[in-house]
């Protein structure tokens, strides 16, 4: 595979691996490796073909955390020593994904280097006010790919809760360069955002193209048809509009992982017509 702009010029991609891509949502603990193994295959033949990309690399947590964390409700916060119990087996869910992830991707020659939220994480009231980026940030600057994911997080108000990988991103993206990003690839199991869920809906229509303003108006964004803590797709766009208002030069595409070539041809090709492309503005 090969690049169809050439060399192309410096930035900073973000990529998260949705947890509907990765695992089966509908079997708890339940890995997709043959899936994995691709994905992995598709970035390592795109930053060979486009090494001035530097990538930060996320995924969700599947059928592993989010599982676990709407057992014990730890998104809603954490007082009790079952909500404590559910905290410590919702990390160990998510680190179990993560262990996976990672050692596929380095099997694949992708040289990642796993960074959990957990370790640094401080919330106000499901709000991530901080996280630890000197890690992520020299990372980057040597070539090396971060890996961060779904995770437990501190709270001063709830105590304990859940951060999404999108929470992680919007932090980082607001941080000086290297990282800022330029694109954020949003890789999942859907073609993109549609007039209607596709699950329910046989003519839901994919949009090519959404702004910051089309957003509000949009009323076929609906949630995650499996177990998902952390909310669906309308989280996801709404978290990711959210970050345009901050980041107007900012490209985010949403597009499906499940078809071989996507997620290289989106990395070599900034200007693919993949999915659903979300802009600040017309």
């Amino acid at each position: 595979m090969k690049s169809r702009d050439g060399a192309g010029h410096p930035e900073t991609v973000y990529v998260k691996l949705g947890g509907s891509l990765i695992t089966d949502k509908t079997r708890p603990m339940t890995a997709r490796p043959h899936v994995l193994h691709r994905l992995a295959g598709e970035i390592w033949a795109a930053l060979a073909d486009r090494p001035q990309i530097k990538l930060l690399l996320g995924h969700g947590s599947g059928s592993f955390g989010h599982v676990v964390g709407q057992k014990y409700n730890v998104r809603a916060g954490v007082k009790d020593a079952r909500g404590w119990e559910g905290y410590a087996r919702t990390a160990a869910a998510a680190a179990r994904l993560n262990r996976i992830v990672t050692d596929i991707f380095l099997e694949e020659q992708v040289m990642v280097v796993s960074l959990p939220p957990s370790a640094s994480a401080w919330c106000y009231d499901g709000a991530l006010v901080h996280l630890e980026t000197r890690p992520v940030r020299r990372l980057l600057e040597v070539g090396v790919v971060p890996l961060v994911f779904g995770d437990v997080a501190l709270d001063a108000v709830r105590g304990g809760t859940i951060v999404s990988t999108e929470e992680v991103f919007a932090f980082l993206a607001l941080q000086p360069p290297p990282l800022r990003p330029d694109r954020i690839l949003l890789v999942g199991e859907v073609a993109g955002v549609y007039s209607a869920d596709p699950h329910k809906v046989a003519d839901a229509e994919l949009i090519p193209l959404l702004t910051v303003e089309d957003i509000e108006g949009l009323v076929g964004l609906t949630g995650s048809h499996a177990v998902d803590v952390t909310g669906g797709m309308a989280t996801k766009v709404r978290s990711m509009t959210t970050l345009l208002q901050h980041l107007p030069h900012l490209h985010i595409q949403i597009f499906s992982g499940l078809e071989e070539g996507n997620l290289y041809r989106a990395l070599v090709e900034p200007g693919a017509s993949l999915g659903t492309r979300i802009v600040a503005g017309a």
